[in-house]
């Protein structure tokens, strides 16, 4: 026998670097059960679904045994059968059984092991499940009663995303996977990108299905719904229904969304044609003064929110535009009534994302017109997938259909937005070529093209090198900006995406959502721009129309109005938004509060509301500026306030009162005709 092999069920396979010994035995062919193990992920080895029996070593983990030359080891034996179905019962009598009507039918691991398995009955009694719902973000639904404890969801938000919103807590019977204080899933810096979801093998993490509203504003003949498709989608739902070819997928597609009831259908790559422009032109513009670089894209909602969370100090350096998505609904809520005769109020615009995010910056305050949303629903790729099928379409046997114009046409710059380095390309293609017509559909640049977590890349804009970085994955993130930060990196341009290769692997996609997909997807993509009749976002005619029509000019006042916005720092508490270290009215009393971990722990934000009310009820709110702040490094001696540049400690909310009359009320020259008393007084 050759030295460097193990034998797997009599079958000799070769050692070539795999890091554990479940990866040789799926190399010989063998798809041993797991829940916690996962390709791209560190190495767990809880459920001990892949046991095997190993000469001289008895019953082992697999996933968590590094693999030795000349091993010999037996996969299907009366023992690891019975080991395997013996953990699965354990499981399943642990578990919520509402499998008919769970949001993961059909494509529960769970459930397909124990078909595989041949569970049949659960000899063990199942418990009273108590555990609710949390359906406290606009994006995702978590349910612990599902949950196998895999902890799949646990690593990929702390080792891609790098955030740790979930963990484990409790011990033994009581141990679950939570977030921080067992708090809503709103009220901690979870960004709602969905990659648990996408990692999640039961229900226990779900995109929040809203088809039910979809289906209610598609019966209202007095509505007119329109939806725009994100580039990323063609690919996702053609592979669903076996059509490779993203073009085709997306005619078939826009033929299906016809026959559901939508009355026209639009391409966002339209809009990300547009964003193209105003990004590239607000780019050249930066390059041109040296101010607010490097440049970050805000394509991405996770990032953004990210951002907001991790990198207030950097916020001035995002773009100014907003979203595709959002450009396309601002865009068609101003001016596709007149366009289609159809009242304001009766139009309705639906997206159709990759992303669960996206469901999350729809509902943003920034977003809205006068109390209205831009964009009045979203739907992941796998809702209307979902959709589709409810109504009985055949989409691999539809004729496909084209897009309505004006905003169905695009570029294959649009396309590519798709995938991580897409949205640099575009800009890209758009800052290099200038006005020259010659090269203007010949010009790739792969440097930023692959599913790298960090690419970079040097071109030349205007007789000037131009540093980029292409970065997916918040982690990655996180050590690119913690580099810019310190100044060890110069970038002028850095393109952000919260998901591993971008928008073709975002949390609403269908599974499997595995690398190996993505990558898929991406090619996808690239077919597409190539076939494209114009690939540079400047030269889409529709786009120079919207122009000359509505908007003026790039980065025009009547764009600025209707395609950009801006940021704050800002956290989530309660389920409000808190402005923190804005600009202060030098006229007026500045009062900071601290509400970072550990001051908010000593119940700074009551502290925080307290006098913000007693500021309205006494009537001085006019010329006190109270907000909220990160950090005056004064955590032993939290809650922390500061006024007028002064130091305070220990203001607990019982301690506002006498802060409000020694400090506050003094520097107003405010008296007030009768004491308060403190409240437990």
């Amino acid at each position: 026998m050759n030295s460097n092999h193990v034998t797997v069920d009599g079958v000799q396979v070769e050692l070539n670097g795999e890091r554990n010994v479940l990866e040789l035995v799926r190399k010989a062919g063998i798809d041993l059960p797991t829940f916690c193990y996962h390709s791209e992920l560190s190495i767990y080895g809880a459920c001990r679904m892949c046991v095997c029996e190993i000469e001289g070593k008895g019953l082992q983990a697999t996933c968590s045994l590094p693999p030795e030359p000349g091993m010999v080891l037996r996969t299907t034996t009366e023992k690891t059968l019975r080991i395997r179905r013996m953990a699965l019962e354990l499981l399943l009598s642990n578990h919520c059984g509402d499998c008919p009507t769970c949001s993961k039918n059909g494509q529960c691991r769970l459930q397909t092991l124990a078909q595989q398995l041949g569970v049949r009955e659960i000899r063990f009694p199942k418990p009273e499940f108590t555990h609710e719902l949390d359906e406290s973000t606009p994006s995702l639904v978590r349910d612990p009663g599902k949950c196998i404890l895999c902890g799949d969801c646990v690593r990929m938000c702390r080792e891609v995303q790098g955030l740790g919103v979930l963990d484990f807590s409790g011990r033994g019977w009581d141990v679950t996977v939570n977030a921080a204080f067992g708090k809503p899933m709103a009220e901690v810096e979870c960004v709602q990108c969905g990659q648990c979801v996408s990692t999640c093998p039961t229900g226990a993490l779900t995109v929040k299905n809203e088809t039910n509203r979809a289906w209610e504003l598609l019966y209202d003949t007095g509505k007119t719904v329109v939806a725009q498709v994100a580039p990323a989608v063609r690919a996702a739902v053609g592979e669903t229904f076996g059509v490779l070819d993203g073009e085709v997928a997306m005619g078939k597609l826009a033929a299906a969304l016809r026959r559901l009831g939508f009355n026209k259908v639009y391409d966002t790559s339209f809009a990300a044609d547009l964003t193209t422009v105003e990004e590239g032109t607000e780019f050249l513009k930066r390059l041109a003064t040296g101010e607010r670089l490097p440049q970050f894209t805000s394509c991405c909602p996770a990032w953004v929110k990210y951002a907001e969370q991790s990198f207030p100090d950097y916020l001035d350096n995002l773009s100014t535009c907003r979203s595709p998505q959002q450009m396309f609904g601002a865009l068609a809520k101003k001016h596709l009534p007149d366009e289609l005769g159809v009242a304001s109020e009766a139009l309705v615009v639906v997206s159709i994302m990759p992303c669960t995010a996206k469901k999350f910056e729809a509902a943003r305050p920034e977003f809205a017109t006068e109390g209205t949303p831009d964009v009045d629903l979203v739907l992941t790729t796998q809702e209307i997938i979902r959709m589709i099928e409810q109504a009985g379409i055949r989409f691999a046997d539809l004729a496909p259909e084209a897009l309505d114009m004006p905003f169905g046409m695009k570029t294959g710059a649009g396309v590519i937005f798709g995938a991580t380095g897409g949205v640099a390309e575009a800009v890209l293609r758009l800052a290099t070529l200038g006005s020259d017509p010659k090269n203007r559909n010949s010009i790739d640049f792969h440097d930023v093209r692959g599913m790298d977590g960090l690419k970079e890349a040097q071109v030349t804009v205007n007789d000037r090198v131009v540093k980029l970085a292409v970065v997916n994955g918040l982690e990655n993130a996180r050590q690119l900006m913690e580099r810019v930060k310190s100044g060890d990196s110069d970038y002028d341009i850095v393109e952000v995406m919260s998901c591993r290769g971008g928008c073709i692997g975002g949390g609403g996609q269908p599974l499997p959502n595995d690398m190996a997909a993505r990558e898929r997807r991406r090619k996808a993509l690239y077919d597409c721009d190539r076939v494209q009749a114009f690939r540079n976002a400047a030269d889409n005619p529709f786009v120079q129309e919207a122009y000359r029509k509505w908007l003026d000019e790039p980065n025009s006042h009547t764009a600025h109005e209707l395609l950009h916005t801006s940021y704050s720092h800002r956290r989530r508490r309660a389920n409000e938004t808190i402005g923190v270290n804005e600009s202060h009215d030098p006229n007026m009393v500045a009062v900071k509060v601290c509400v970072g971990t550990g001051c908010y722990l000593k119940g700074s934000y009551d502290t925080l509301h307290r006098l913000m009310d007693q500021a309205d009820r006494l009537g001085y709110s006019d010329r006190l500026d109270v907000r909220a702040t990160f950090c005056f490094e004064n955590c032993g001696g939290g809650p922390s306030v500061e006024i007028d540049g002064e130091l305070y400690s220990h203001v607990t909310p019982d301690a506002v009162n006498r802060l409000r009359e020694e400090v506050i009320e003094p520097k107003l020259g405010y008296t007030p005709l009768v004491k308060e008393k403190a409240p437990n007084a």
